[in-house]
């Protein structure tokens, strides 16, 4: 029957034949009229002649008693043929209906043959063959064209003459007919398509192909006004539809617009809202726009499509349909970045049809955040491209409703982050995804979209802290939140005001209230996906670790910080937050002045009340607090960053100068002589006027460098006349001449006076305290910035260059000095090869202190290398100066000890390796040995063995047998660290002995399975299952020859290791050696295929 219907709808809708084009002259329009007629007339002879169509035919019957609107005698070609396709199109509707109603009821039990699993389940009456869906689709396809399409008002949907030539042709044919039923035919096209697409295999076809043209013909039924020129003829009048007829297509409208694809109809909305007022004719397209625009629709379908638009716009994921419409199918292209730029700028107007904008604000922000959440990659980042961008424009141009409703959800978990408390009684404040969706999203809207403003400056401002403390974290762990979390804050910084960015480093520094900081109880912990998350912290009930930790965590943030400031590029803000703190500074060293006159004076307590007394105690300890985190602040930029970042400009150094002068006024007024003491050293002052004269001398100074110098004149006045020292008057009185006459006066010795007064000062020897020593080294790091290379005489003869140490106090002693300090130890500042001789090595062997004894020791080392005839005498005493040496606490005693104990044996391993496996198997046997401590002496004897083992190469399988034996030994000690120390010492061995380990394999393997399956101690497990990794690695492709009877047994410990073993560490030294052994086999089993050309002498 189905096959019928649509054998009916091919004949009517099929070519007009050659027999049929009779005449060659006629129109296009004529002859398209008469293939209608005689289509339509041989359709009617089948249907009356053709018994094949009988039930055909009694179901068109039924269906035309039933259509009321159904026309027999019209004169009209076109309207009579889509009268026929009608009808068909309504029996094949009916007749798959009640058949896929039969199909539902009819039980499965009933199915002629009994399903089995391997059956496919039937196939429903409804689907339709290829061949069939084209015939059909053919059949809408007429139906739209000569029934619905013409009929639409002019600007409602797109015309046929817009789609194709032929289309235009149709729409005149149909449309130069006076037709008073317009409306009438276009709402029985309308409602038969309606009635096909409740099935849902027919609607499929109608709605892929003609959804437009059924929302522009519902949209023109249910909402075109009435005429109201009062031009309507009587019969008009009557055609035209009632109130009840136009509400059903309206609900018609909305019930479809709610079923189909979201991102669909608002492509089809947005054509049928058509194209600006100003659009161009339809027939005045220039030739170079051959695709001219869409032509303006009606007002009132305009005003339409806005409000389903914004109704689509408001409705539960919207925002993401409206993306989805306007950007799918692109390909990141620059048109599709403007399509971005276009869709960000819609989600940020507000609809007129809105009830309000903050209901409107309130529904679409959620949707616009969600829009950042996407892992598709291109659609990911045409997404993030309209996310960002309308995030940043609803902050700059609605920051009231954006802050609400847009950076509070965003910020959300930041702000969790510092108001999180134990009543929820959870191990976990705020989850890992919470916080790695917030990193990112803020990296996406901030960094990437590089759109700075005030309102979201501010907001991060809030929650800044809890940025950088997750920073400080992710430095100590490996995650990936934390290249995000550095260019969220250095983006901040960057875009932010000086002031308020300085402000940010001194409250992330320490040096100001700290607030918005991570909860007291909470701190961040790992996640399992490479992030953090925000966890209680554990109470310490030691105090002493509770300082410690609170100490170094505090450390740690000033490294974090002073990293992220060396990071950035092109900016000042390092050398102003570095000059803000020396104004600090010389702010506090006035005050201490005045605080060390006040101090003479004992504090009258019987005139104060306690709480007086503990005010002024505590403002005073509080004083001391803050100047000790400035001096640490201090001391760990100067350390941590650079001097080309701290002072990158000349300004920026005469500032610092400025600050320097002024610290060296401060006291000048009280003293009463030349002897008195300055808080600033006259050595650091010399080079910091060395460094102005250095300035002064550049070639070209401009009047505005000039006169940003003349900053320096008003210290430079002070020392000039208040100053101690002669040569300090001197210098500043000529600094401040060049100055002030802008270089028209310059003594010629200005710089070589410099250079003599930085190198005949000497400070005095005298105990400073520590604030003036890191203001020193402070000044050092800054005055070498911005040296240039006529300087190079100043910084090589200066003693308080940045490589040059302070001197050390005349009460000072030798535990201060180290070679890397500025004490020089005999043997460690003499950076020339060893010329003493043999003796007096010996001797400084034995000194006390340390950098001298390990030098020596090392100097014996090359002696021994070298074969001095001296040390091959003496070996014996060389000996038991290294074996002394071992027991030694420092680890550069007794690893200098152990390197000249390896070449010991690398130079006389019959004598030594005797020795040493001796003690390494029963202890230190020297009568001054600290038997306390023989287990560490025991597993440093191991380290001279195993590096012995590397040196003897092909001797090992001659000069190993020993070390075999003791290291099997080794294996059965009762403390765990020395049978971890033979297997590893057994393992070098073994890979250097070849084919000598053959004999020895079954003892070997049985060892080495034993303590695989029975030892408790993972570490042991470890090195056993890495002794099996060495030795396949050391035999390579002997491995099959040497270990040929024991290789399976190794193979099955070594799986037993992979599936029993609980120590991940184990575990993954098992896989290396299995695939080491994997590689063996391979090349065993296929050797490389080796082109070789054999030449055979036949006899």
């Amino acid at each position: 029957m189905t096959s019928a219907i649509l054998s009916a709808l091919n004949i009517l809708t099929k070519p007009l034949g050659e027999v049929s084009v009779h005449d060659a002259q006629s129109s296009q329009q004529e002859a398209l009229l008469a293939a209608l007629r005689a289509n339509r007339a041989l359709l009617l002879g089948q249907l009356q002649s053709d018994g094949g169509f009988v039930e055909v035919k009694r179901m068109r019957e039924q269906v035309m008693a039933g259509a009321h609107w159904f026309c027999s005698d019209t004169e009209d070609a076109t309207w009579g043929f889509v009268q026929e396709c009608l009808l068909l199109l309504i029996t094949l509707a009916q007749h798959l209906s009640a058949e896929l109603e039969l199909f539902n009821q009819s039980p499965a039990s009933s199915a002629p043959k009994p399903r089995t699993p391997e059956m496919a389940p039937p196939l429903p009456p409804d689907v339709l063959s290829v061949t069939q869906q084209k015939t059909l689709g053919a059949a809408l396809q007429f139906v739209v064209s000569l029934g619905l399409s013409p009929y639409l008002a002019p600007g409602v949907g797109v015309p046929l003459s817009r789609r194709t030539a032929f289309g235009g042709m149709v729409e005149q044919l149909v449309r130069g007919r006076v037709v008073s039923a317009v409306g009438r035919r276009l709402l029985t096209t309308t409602n038969v398509l309606l009635q096909l697409a409740e099935l849902t295999s027919l609607a499929t076809l109608v709605f892929t192909r003609h959804l437009g043209d059924v929302m522009a013909a519902l949209c023109q039924l249910g909402y075109r006004p009435h005429r109201a020129d009062g031009c309507s003829t009587e019969e008009e009048k009557i055609q035209e539809l009632s109130a009840e007829e136009r509400r059903t297509c309206r609900e018609a409208l909305k019930s479809l617009l709610g079923k189909v694809y979201q991102p669909i109809v608002i492509k089809e909305l947005l054509i049928l809202q058509g194209g600006p007022k100003q659009s161009r004719p339809v027939g005045s397209s220039s030739g170079s726009s051959s695709r001219a625009a869409l032509a303006s629709a009606p007002a009132w379908l305009r005003r339409l499509c806005g409000q389903l638009l914004s109704e689509r716009l408001m409705q539960p994921k919207g925002v993401q349909a409206v993306v989805r419409a306007i950007l799918e199918g692109g390909t990141g292209g620059e048109s599709d970045w403007r399509k971005c730029d276009g869709v960000a700028r819609i989600l940020v107007a507000c609809p007129q049809q809105s009830a309000s904008a903050e209901s409107y604000y309130r529904q679409v922000c959620p949707q616009i955040l969600d829009l950042l959440h996407f892992k598709d990659k291109l659609t990911a980042q045409q997404f993030q491209r309209v996310a960002t961008r309308a995030a940043l424009s609803m902050v700059q141009e609605k920051p009231s409703f954006a802050q609400q409703y847009l950076l509070a959800p965003l910020l959300a978990p930041f702000h969790h982050c510092t108001t999180a408390s134990n009543d929820s009684h959870s191990l976990v404040a705020v989850e890992e995804w919470e916080l790695t969706r917030c990193v990112e999203d803020v990296y996406k809207i901030c960094v990437v979209g590089n759109s700075p403003s005030a309102s979201l400056l501010k907001a991060l401002e809030e929650v800044l802290p809890v940025i950088f403390t997750l920073f400080c974290f992710t430095k100590q762990n490996v995650s990936h939140l934390r290249a995000p979390c550095q260019e969220v804050l250095q983006w901040y910084l960057s875009h932010t005001e000086t002031s308020a960015a300085l402000s940010a480093l001194r409250q992330l520094s320490g040096l100001q209230e700290q607030k918005n900081e991570v909860a007291a109880d909470f701190h961040f912990i790992p996640g399992s996906d490479g992030g953090a998350r925000l966890g209680c912290r554990d109470s310490c009930s030691d105090e002493d670790d509770a300082l410690y930790e609170k100490l170094s965590g505090e450390q740690w943030r000033l490294e974090c910080l002073m990293e992220l400031q060396a990071q950035l590029k092109d900016s000042d803000l390092p050398g102003d937050f570095f000059l803000d703190l020396l104004q600090e500074l010389t702010s506090w060293a006035a005050a201490e002045e005045e605080e060390e006159e006040e101090g003479g004076h004992e504090l009258d307590v019987s005139a104060m009340t306690l709480l007086e007394v503990e005010q002024q105690l505590l403002g005073r300890a509080a004083r001391r607090s803050q100047r000790l985190a400035l001096l640490q602040v201090l001391a760990v930029m100067v350390e941590c960053v650079q001097h080309t970042v701290l002072l990158r400009k000349n300004t920026q150094v005469v500032d610092f100068m400025v600050s320097l002068l002024q610290r060296a006024c401060v006291g000048l007024d009280q003293t009463s002589g030349p002897s008195a003491g300055n808080p600033v050293e006259s050595q650091t002052l010399s080079m910091g006027m060395g460094l102005v004269a250095t300035l002064l001398s550049g070639p070209q100074l401009t009047a505005q460098d000039y006169s940003f110098m003349s900053r320096l004149l008003s210290p430079l006045e002070t020392l000039s006349q208040k100053h101690p020292e002669v040569v300090v008057q001197e210098l500043a009185s000529n600094l401040r001449a060049v100055i002030a006459t802008h270089g028209a006066y310059r003594p010629e010795n200005l710089t070589a006076t410099t250079a003599q007064d930085s190198k005949g000062t000497t400070p005095k020897p005298k105990n400073k305290s520590v604030p003036l020593k890191k203001q020193q080294k402070t000044q050092t790091k800054a005055n070498d910035s911005q040296t240039d290379p006529r300087s190079a005489p100043l910084d090589t003869n200066t003693p308080s260059s940045t490589h040059t140490t302070h001197p050390v106090t005349s009460g000072g002693s030798a535990e201060g000095t180290s070679p890397k300090g500025g004490g020089r130890s005999p043997g460690s500042s003499d950076p020339s090869p060893p010329t003493k001789t043999f003796s007096d090595w010996l001797l400084e062997a034995c000194d006390p202190d340390v950098p001298t004894r390990a030098f020596a020791l090392r100097a014996l080392t090359r002696m021994v290398q070298n074969r001095d005839p001296e040390a091959v005498q003496a070996q014996e005493k060389v000996l038991i100066l290294f074996l002394e040496n071992l027991e030694h606490e420092d680890s550069f005693i007794y690893l200098s000890a152990i390197q000249g104990l390896a070449a010991l044996a690398d130079s006389y391993p019959e004598r030594i390796l005797e020795r040493l496996l001796k003690d390494f198997q029963h202890g230190p046997s020297l009568p001054t040995s600290d038997k306390d401590r023989s287990l560490e002496t025991r597993l440093k004897m191991g380290e001279v063995l195993m590096r012995a083992s590397r040196a003897m190469g092909e001797l090992a399988p001659h000069l190993g047998r020993p070390l075999l034996a003791n290291f099997l030994q080794g294996t059965r000690d009762v403390d765990q660290s020395v049978r971890a120390s033979s297997l590893s010492n057994l393992g070098e061995l073994c890979q250097r002995l070849d084919y000598a380990l053959g004999p020895l394999a079954q003892e070997l393997s049985s060892c080495l399975t034993a303590l695989i399956k029975t030892e408790k101690e993972a570490e042991v497990r470890r090195a056993a299952v890495h002794v099996i990794a060495l030795l396949l690695r050391g035999l390579s492709d002997k491995a099959t020859q040497v270990l040929s009877d024991v290789l399976l047994d190794l193979y099955r410990a070594l799986k037993w290791v992979v599936r029993s073993d609980p120590d991940e560490v184990a575990v993954l030294h098992a896989q290396l050696a299995l695939e080491e052994l994997d590689e063996v086999m391979r090349r065993f089993i296929f050797p490389e295929q080796k082109l070789e050309k054999k030449i055979v002498v036949l006899p």
